[in-house]
């Protein structure tokens, strides 16, 4: 089943609220300790107050996912940011002097985590840089241990921040695990149904009427052909058609003439370039594929001629399959598509589409049918 969004991140969030109620908890009893040496006691009490009421606020917001944006993560960092500049008044420069600890202490390293969870290392960094940076005007002198606390507030951020970027990479991983495998349980699903149906079908057509003249011959010869690219379909290969070239052999890059060349008969006019068209073996093979099922369309529906003309444009190839049929009316191919038949979007739109191309559908009643494949040459 796959993890909810940010699934990763939930303990990390989790920590976060028992870090702020924690390092709360330890300004009380530095409160507590230092009481006497305050310049206004009472306004550090009503400090703790809004410490506390803003720990149980991040608490709630950042536990919903929908609110770790910027808009609670800036007003995270503006509330700590006001309480440790409020510092030099409530606790007095003289007793910050003589060692009294500033009103943020740990408490103040909330936004910096928060921060680092939501946005990696980089966020992190910037958020203790500008805590730190506040943390500093607060002191009249500034010690080694004075930037030992802004060291450890910068490695903070960069850890968490690494920590959350790590889990939020692993998390994406075992999403895209969880849909491999689902895919491929449902490819066994449908091998299975596909063999035990189809592929016999196809392959007693092939054997029955192998040995039979004129077009029933064609027929199972066209039923033995369709089985083995069915076949190597649902085992997870390509079909031989698309990687291989004339004399047999399997090269990086086809020419898309010799593709198309076997669609060239009486009623099909091909036109290419006089120069090879070669495009990359998997694209060269789907648009002779998309080609097909085109051209299959026009034999059932047009019962015509059909022109397929070839375009080198250089960083793409078009494919347009023309013919003089009835055209399509509108809305056909969208009630044609939830009545289950995929012609024309999958066997052409998709098989296009998965190579990064695009299908243009140019049809007028009673003014033909033409259709455009635009692939590009170069592959991501």
């Amino acid at each position: 089943m796959p993890s909810p969004p940010g699934g990763f991140e939930v303990p990390l969030w989790r920590a976060l609220a028992v870090f702020r109620l924690a390092s709360l908890a330890y300004v009380c009893v530095l409160a507590v300790r230092d009481a006497n040496r305050y310049d206004h006691p009472y306004a550090v009490g009503a400090l703790i107050l809004v410490m506390a009421a803003w720990t149980a606020a991040t608490a709630v917001g950042y536990a919903r996912p929908a609110w770790r944006r910027w808009p609670l993560l800036l007003a995270d960092l503006g509330v700590v940011l006001a309480i440790v500049l409020a510092t030099p008044w409530v606790v007095g420069r003289a007793a910050l002097a003589t060692g009294v600890p500033t009103m943020g202490v740990a408490w103040m390293a909330g936004p910096v985590l928060a921060w680092a969870v939501s946005g990696g290392r980089r966020r992190g960094t910037v958020a203790a840089l500008l805590v730190a940076g506040a943390d500093l005007t607060t002191r009249e002198r500034i010690g080694q241990s004075s930037f030992t606390g802004v060291i450890l507030m910068l490695l903070a951020g960069l850890v968490v921040g690494h920590v959350a970027r790590l889990a939020a990479s692993a998390e994406e991983r075992l999403q895209r695990a969880v849909e491999l495998e689902a895919a491929t349980r449902e490819r066994e699903r449908l091998a299975r149904g596909i063999h035990d149906s189809v592929l016999q079908v196809l392959a007693m057509v092939q054997r029955r009427g192998a040995d039979l003249p004129g077009e029933a011959g064609e027929l199972a010869r066209l039923a033995g052909e369709q089985e083995a690219a069915l076949r190597a379909l649902i085992a997870g290969t390509s079909p031989a058609s698309a990687a291989v070239l004339p004399d047999g052999t399997e090269a990086a890059a086809v020419d898309l003439r010799t593709l198309l060349g076997r669609y060239a008969s009486a009623a099909v006019v091909l036109s290419a370039p006089a120069t090879p068209v070669p495009l990359p073996r998997r694209v060269a093979g789907e648009l002779a594929a998309a080609t097909g099922a085109a051209l299959d369309n026009v034999g059932r529906h047009a019962s015509g001629r059909a022109w397929v003309l070839i375009e080198d444009e250089g960083a793409t190839v078009t494919v347009s399959i023309r013919d003089e049929g009835p055209g399509i009316p509108e809305g056909r191919l969208t009630e044609a598509a939830a009545q289950g038949r995929l012609g024309v979007s999958q066997s052409i739109r998709g098989r296009v589409a998965d190579v990064g191309g695009t299908v243009r559908i140019v049809s007028a009643p009673d003014a033909g049918t033409e259709i455009e494949l635009t692939v590009p040459r170069a592959q991501r």
